[in-house]
């Protein structure tokens, strides 16, 4: 069997169920980092927010951030978890490149969250609850860059390039315990479990939660069991996905090449395998290590983390409204209707209507131009709306021109390709593509005129009294201007010629 092929994807349920498995890592948003106090900086030139700790100098001792210990309890908190009275660190060694020290600063045994859930709403209602393991703290490796392959990989690189900011970086990996009962859902729960994971961080406000720059990333786990079998099937574990379309595809892939696997009579590999967006599939990484060949240890330089009762419920108390309950009481607030509402969160513009309305929009026209304008241009170009370069200030912007009279609603897309061209603000693409309205009477009577010669039939039929075939008349000038002419005018004045009433 070639290592890329894989089983229709409604014949693999014919046999078998798929079990997941997901660890999301959350960087937090601290000042410094996790262990030094180092800047968390994001995008800074190489190796400059470093220092002795980071590099793993002999004498140096970690201290850890007590923000960032404040970050995990509230994530603790907001995934239903109990939080640990005491938990420590631990040392988890492999041989890390980009890690100076040669091991990571993690948490084992003894986790600061523990026993959580969350309860996954699917785009048709239904809700799934995800039982969670463990939230522990940790910290971030360092960038490695593999230069002179073609793929960016280590593989057929001549050298590789290490920066070490993001070493030290405070993490909480969050995760789930094994997932059953998803079904062909696996997918859809799959984006919809991190997707909510990642509003909830943003909404703690304890990190950017920024999937493009590796703000929360999930390594997807995937494994299938034959129908009516208890024990687990040999898992395969997507590392680093960041993004959530890419997840969903990553699960499904996994999904159907597990299938395969076991359809030709061999057996799943238990390895980690890396994601390619451009081709939608995964390759081979490494073996799959389990817990023992890490060699984990308590850290003997770190004594443990005490989180008083006092300290977790005054943590508590601070914790913002849930998104669940945002999402309830903005939809009573709009006035949507429930699948109206359930059609604007799927397709991720909920926070956009939201800016938008608190910008001065009214909720229903601020969703008929996210729905309506951009989402559609998002799916085209496969990135989420957010990321297409349509901003809440350029919707309200272009909605006051249309209810200015100074342009129609078919010029506001022509804006808003403009707007996504680069070619500026929406009123400098409005001048840039001479897309004003036309409401001046003497170009519109002239294309009225035009438009009657053209179809006398259909002026004696208006002056008959079948005012409805007007339209007839209202799209020859709209053609003839282009579409620029304000076509409540035109009817007007047609109704006038022809001395009709409308």
């Amino acid at each position: 069997m070639s290592a890329d092929e894989i089983l229709d994807y409604d014949s693999v349920f014919e046999k078998y169920e798929p079990v997941l498995g997901f660890e999301v890592h959350v960087e937090l948003n601290t000042k410094t980092k996790m262990f030094s106090s180092a800047p968390n900086e994001f995008g800074d030139d190489p190796n400059t927010n470093v220092n002795e700790v980071d590099l793993g100098l002999p004498g140096v001792l970690p201290v850890v951030n007590k923000a960032a210990v404040e970050s995990s309890i509230k994530i603790g908190l907001a995934l239903n978890c109990q939080i640990a009275e005491t938990c420590r660190f631990a040392r988890k060694n492999y041989f890390y490149p980009d890690t100076p020290k040669n091991f990571q600063t993690s948490q084992y045994d003894e986790p600061i969250a523990f026993d959580g859930y969350l309860d996954i709403e699917l785009e048709d209602g239904e809700v799934f609850r995800v039982e969670i393991e463990r939230a522990h703290m940790e910290e971030d490796a360092g960038k490695l860059t593999h230069m002179g392959g073609a793929a960016g990989r280590i593989q057929g690189a001549d050298y590789s390039l290490v920066d070490y900011n993001r070493a030290g970086v405070p993490l909480v990996e969050i995760v789930t315990k094994p997932i059953e009962g998803a079904g062909k859902r696996a997918p859809e729960l799959a984006k919809a479990y991190v997707a909510a994971v990642r509003e909830i961080v943003k909404n703690l406000g304890v990190s950017d939660a920024r999937m493009e720059r590796g703000n929360v990333r999930c390594d997807a786990n995937v494994s299938l069991k034959p129908i009516g079998q208890e024990k687990f099937g040999t898992r395969s574990e997507t590392k680093n996905v960041n993004s959530l379309r890419a997840v969903e595809h990553a699960v499904r892939f996994e999904i159907q090449r597990h299938g395969a696997v076991l359809e030709s009579g061999e057996k799943v590999v238990q390895e980690t395998r890396h994601w390619h967006e451009d081709t939608r599939t995964t390759t081979s990484g490494r073996p799959k290590s389990d817990a023992d060949d890490y060699r984990y240890f308590p850290e003997p330089d770190l004594v443990p983390v005490v989180a008083s009762r006092e300290w977790v419920e005054e943590l508590r108390a601070t914790l913002p409204e849930p998104p669940a309950e945002h999402r309830k009481r903005l939809k009573a607030a709009w006035g949507y209707s429930d699948l109206e509402f359930r059609d604007v969160v799927n397709a991720g513009v909920m926070d956009l209507i939201e800016e938008t309305v608190a910008a001065g929009l009214k909720p229903a026209a601020a969703r008929k131009w996210w729905m309506g304008e951009v989402v559609g241009r998002a799916k085209v170009a496969e990135v989420d709306p957010g990321e297409l370069g349509i901003t809440p200030e350029v919707i309200v912007q272009v909605n006051g021109l249309v209810e200015a009279g100074k342009i129609n609603n078919k010029m506001a897309s022509q804006v808003l390709d403009g707007v996504l061209a680069g070619e500026g603000t929406p009123e400098e693409v409005v001048v840039a593509r001479g897309l004003a309205v036309v409401s001046d009477d003497g170009p519109l009577l002239e294309a009225i005129d035009a438009a009657l010669a053209a179809q006398p039939d259909v002026a004696e039929k208006i002056r008959g009294g079948k005012v409805q075939a007007i339209g007839a008349i209202v799209g020859g000038v709209m053609k003839a201007t282009r579409g620029q002419a304000d076509a409540g005018r035109v009817r007007e004045l047609i109704l006038e010629k022809l001395g009709v009433e409308g």
